[in-house]
């Protein structure tokens, strides 16, 4: 039976709490008044959840939460406060509190919480009892991870996250640069738990205004707006049954905020248009490259859409992190590209190599990507060398390794020259195939062309 302590200073709300929970008859629950008391009683009892009041004289509840963490015990924290306070509930976030709940607490909410943090909890415990080294060969699902490429410790941690939350159907929220591999995690999860054998939807909140993502993400009824000339199954429809990815989930206007709460809290929607309400059976995976906790101190991401999202959390390294994972991606793409291009570039040299590894990678992994797809692109020879890399690319790194063998110095306006006319041979003169190649636009292309007097004889 899962023990839970609650701690406030007002003795009529710690009757009200035991007497509601005591009903359940599924927990065991202890009280305690005098908050001065409760760094004690919180080591020295194996409690599974914490109901903790903020505003308590004597000690805070944000003390008590330090002290939580800095002594690593495993229990998980559900605030309860009478005060509407988002700096105070930003600290908490930051420290680890499960969930944020005002006063007077609605019953079930109150319930649905306790029981998803007693299952996060049993989550925690297991990793804890794990081997302090995480290895791939560890994993119960290699074969799902196979398409990320790393040897980066984190990474694998991060693995073997994705596993043990996989296990459960809370919503996940997962931390990361853009780039970093956010939605290879989420497929990842989405194909080692039960619903693996439904559909996998993946949604870039930032790409849709926000009109266009209220229809498409809820769906609509015909004559629900002007065009709408049929129904329409929106995202929620879709992934039914399955995993519905959001990306960017920080881009969401504060409207649809409030309605994808209502999906996670009552499991319900309506399309546009309709008045029947329609049930949603969907794991909801959110990712971000945003610092959320200072989007709800700005008052642009909601403070409940944060708790009931991030109720398991993976953060990504950015590949700057990973400096040992540079290499080993590097030789996967050069063998990818050659195989795509028909090329046989044997490897890549050594001052390549430090360029790469001096690099900080604001893009991470697909900017590496494409780093190495350009250079293979314009290298004639049967190795990756420096000539071959993006101008951009040469003028932004900080490497001090020298040049290439036999290689002599030259300026940037010819090296970028140079590597604009192997693009646009490659490209046969495509120019639009050339700009996206370059990662510049068709008319600064043009330009650029007509200022080198490029051209195609």
């Amino acid at each position: 039976m899962s023990k839970i302590l609650a701690i406030d200073d007002n003795q009529s709300v710690l009757n009200f709490l035991k007497i509601l929970i005591l009903q359940k008859n599924k927990y065991q629950i202890d009280t305690l008044q005098d908050s001065a008391r409760a760094y004690d009683t919180i080591k020295n009892n194996d409690y599974d959840i914490l109901l903790l009041d903020m505003d308590m004289p004597n000690v805070t509840g944000l003390e008590i939460l330090k002290f939580i963490v800095k002594n690593n015990l495993n229990i998980r924290t559900i605030v309860l406060t009478g005060v509407e306070d988002i700096d105070l509930a930003i600290s908490a976030m930051k420290l680890g509190t499960y969930d944020y709940l005002l006063k007077p607490v609605d019953e079930v909410q109150l319930f649905k919480t306790i029981d998803a943090a007693i299952e996060q909890n049993d989550i925690r415990k297991n990793k804890s009892h794990a081997a302090n080294k995480f290895t791939l060969e560890d994993l119960q699902h290699k074969d799902v991870f196979k398409d990320i490429i790393t040897n980066d410790e984190n990474m694998i941690r991060d693995f073997h996250l994705a596993e043990m939350f996989a296990q459960t159907d809370n919503s996940i929220l997962i931390w990361g640069e853009s780039g970093s591999g956010k939605e290879l995690i989420a497929k990842a999860i989405h194909q080692i738990s039960e619903r693996r054998n439904k559909k996998f939807v993946a949604v870039n909140a930032g790409s849709f205004a926000q009109e266009l993502f209220s229809s498409e993400f809820f769906g609509y009824e015909k004559g629900a707006f002007t065009g709408a000339s049929k129904d329409k199954a929106g995202f929620l429809e879709e992934a039914d049954g399955g995993t519905l990815f959001l990306d960017e989930i920080g881009e969401l206007a504060l409207s649809i905020q409030v309605k994808l709460l209502r999906v996670l809290q009552e499991e319900e929607f309506y399309r546009l248009g309709s008045t029947k309400n329609m049930k949603s059976d969907i794991r909801i995976i959110a990712a971000t490259n945003k610092n959320l906790f200072e989007e709800i101190k700005k008052g642009t991401f909601r403070k409940d859409l944060f708790f009931r999202l991030n109720i398991n959390s993976i953060n990504l390294p950015p590949l700057r992190e990973r400096k040992g994972d540079i290499e080993l991606l590097a030789g996967y793409f050069l063998n990818m590209f050659n195989l795509k291009y028909g090329k046989r570039i044997e490897k890549i040299s050594d001052p390549v190599l430090n360029c790469l590894k001096s690099y900080s990678f604001s893009g991470n992994i697909r900017e590496l990507m494409n780093i190495i797809n350009s250079a293979i692109i314009v290298e004639s020879s049967n190795v990756l060398t420096k000539k071959a890399l993006p101008n951009y690319f040469l003028g932004n790194n900080n490497s001090s390794v020298g040049f290439e063998e036999g290689e002599m110095p030259q300026s940037l306006k010819n090296i970028e020259m140079m590597h604009i006319q192997k693009v646009l041979q490659f490209t046969h003169f495509n120019n639009t195939k050339a700009a996206e190649i370059l990662g510049i636009s068709r008319v600064s292309l043009i330009s650029k062309i007509k200022e080198y007097k490029l051209n195609n004889h």
